[in-house]
């Protein structure tokens, strides 16, 4: 059977291309490096390097060999990296990047949690609507609602998420309680990235589904300011629970239809690759699947 040691010195030679620079690389005499070449060949049966005074090529053979195994090699190191990784204290920085509608106290208490679990963690987080790039900003983590733009990116379903209809109990009072999806034509809605006064809503009950479109004085471009505008009476909203629990129950918002709701978004946790994830990470990745706070659900 072929040592797999044979085949990573192989690998760093070819990488390398010179006996002496993998030697250095590998912390073994050239000669070492060299016999050890040999008898890969040997065992193989064919030529994978051709040598002279001057230079030295891989064969075709070797190249093929080469391209091979190094991928295999790559994710052994990985693996050796991730045990040993997972025998330290999970430590040092973590970038994370999570959408402004995460950016309330329940959120903040959560991660509040986590760094007092692990003291050693620190955090640099960046709350933001805009769709960084997780590798050009070396960024570990982003937190990302609803379908994801770019597949090359790893995504965690983590939960699921939803809009419920809420209103002020002065603007139920003026104009009226709607007792159907229908009735919502009528009334004020906080509008949410609408082009004009007028968007479409889409609504479910179980198995029900409706879209409608709706209208309202007040159009914004972010659930912050959705919840500020509804909660002072100013139409009939869709908010996710992390925006109006604390409402709902101090009795500033009251449920309007509430067997309906927005459908469900995922929830995701994204990150640049599955390859190697720092043990910071791993632990972050758990608190966040395990967290049950008004921001997701879990999966059904």
């Amino acid at each position: 059977m072929v040592d797999l040691n044979d085949i990573a010195v192989f690998a760093a030679v070819a990488q390398f291309e010179s006996f002496s620079r993998a030697a250095r690389a590998l912390g073994m005499p050239v000669s070492t490096v060299s016999r050890k070449v040999t008898a890969l060949e040997e065992q193989l049966g064919v030529t994978l390097l051709q040598r002279t005074t001057r230079k030295l090529n891989l064969t075709l053979q070797g190249r093929a060999y080469y391209a091979e195994c190094s991928e295999p090699l790559k994710q052994l190191h990985d693996a050796e990296r991730v045990l040993s990784e997972a025998q330290r204290k999970p430590e040092g920085l973590l970038r994370i990047t999570v959408p402004m509608t995460l950016g309330q106290p329940p959120f903040f208490d959560f991660l509040s949690g986590f760094l007092k679990k692990y003291p050693e963690i620190e955090v640099d987080l960046l709350v933001t609507n805009m769709f960084m790039d997780l590798v050009a900003e070396n960024i570990d983590v982003a937190v990302r609602f609803g379908e994801l733009r770019d597949s090359s990116l790893v995504a965690q379903r983590i939960g699921r998420s939803t809009h419920f209809l809420v209103a002020a109990p002065e603007y139920v009072h003026e104009h009226g309680m709607p007792s159907v999806p229908e009735d919502l034509r009528d009334h004020r809605c906080v509008l949410v990235n609408a082009r004009s006064n007028e968007t479409e809503w889409h609504l479910v009950n179980g198995d029900e589904s409706i879209r409608l479109h709706v209208t309202g004085a007040v159009s914004v471009h972010d659930i912050q300011s959705a919840s500020a505008i509804t909660e002072r009476g100013h139409g009939i909203g869709r908010l996710p629970p992390i925006f109006c629990d604390s409402l709902l129950g101090s009795g500033k918002l009251v449920r309007v239809l509430p067997g309906w709701s927005a459908p469900d978004v995922f929830v995701h946790a994204v990150c640049p690759t599955r390859r190697f994830l720092p043990s910071r990470l791993q632990v972050f990745l758990q608190a966040l699947r395990a967290w049950r706070g008004p921001a997701w659900q879990p999966l059904r």
